[in-house]
């Protein structure tokens, strides 16, 4: 799936979900404008519970003190971020034979499958499921907006999440789905920073960039906002 060009990689820490949307609402246009090339935000979010654009309320089965629900415009149903998942959002402009939702679907997840693989972890697809599963538990998930032909929203993995606030969802809407996790599955040792490098890699491979910088993300902000220190990332004690 050639782009080509060079991708900007982004690593932003710890960022709320709501100051996220308005990131990358202001890269949409950006990107539209021409004024920014294809660009890979990663990050984490403070606990946060969100709905895709169609997905039923009744897959929150109980709601936790202090964690927001927020509807967005993306596909999909309720999924959680939090603390030790990796987040990305990809800002991309599709054009000629890229301009294929399902084909940009299954590049996210081969991203995904690589870098598990990097870590000796045999993930796979399921047939007929959006994400990436190790056996029968889930371990990444996946929903995307597209506007005029750039992406955003994306995809999230667990890395070393906190599994049990996946108990008061029906993750992405499919009754009896387990979620797993990196550390879970054997390898505590990596951490989201050390899994954002691999995806970073193997999403450029997939991708078709022949190179990638990574920038700064007060360069990231800057691009978007006037006054880059009243969005910048916040940390959270988790």
């Amino acid at each position: 799936m050639a782009q080509g060009g060079t991708l900007a990689i982004a690593e932003l820490g710890t960022v709320a979900y709501q100051r996220a949307l308005d990131l990358q609402t202001a890269m949409v246009a950006a990107r539209l404008r021409g004024e920014i090339g294809d660009t890979l935000l990663l990050l984490e979010h403070p606990h946060v519970f969100t709905l895709g654009r169609g997905a039923d309320e009744r897959f929150i089965l109980a709601r936790r003190s202090g964690v927001p629900v927020v509807r967005v415009s993306r596909g999909g149903q309720v999924t959680y971020h939090g603390p030790g998942q990796l987040v990305g959002y990809p800002i991309l402009k599709l054009d000629g034979a890229a301009r294929d939702v399902t084909r940009y679907l299954r590049g996210l997840e081969d991203a995904l499958l690589r870098a598990l693989a990097r870590c000796g972890i045999d993930a796979r697809r399921r047939a007929g499921l959006t994400g990436v599963w190790v056996a029968t538990r889930k371990i990444g998930s996946i929903g995307v907006g597209i506007r005029r032909w750039v992406t955003y929203h994306g995809f999230a993995l667990n890395v070393s999440t906190d599994l049990s606030y996946f108990d008061s969802i029906v993750p992405c809407g499919i009754s009896g789905c387990e979620m797993t996790s990196v550390a879970e599955l054997g390898r505590p040792d990596i951490s989201v920073a050390d899994f954002s490098e691999m995806v970073a890699d193997c999403f450029r491979e997939v991708f078709g960039y022949p190179a990638s910088a990574f920038a700064a993300s007060r360069e990231i902000w800057q691009r978007v906002d006037p006054n880059p220190g009243s969005h910048a990332p916040e940390a959270t004690d988790g």
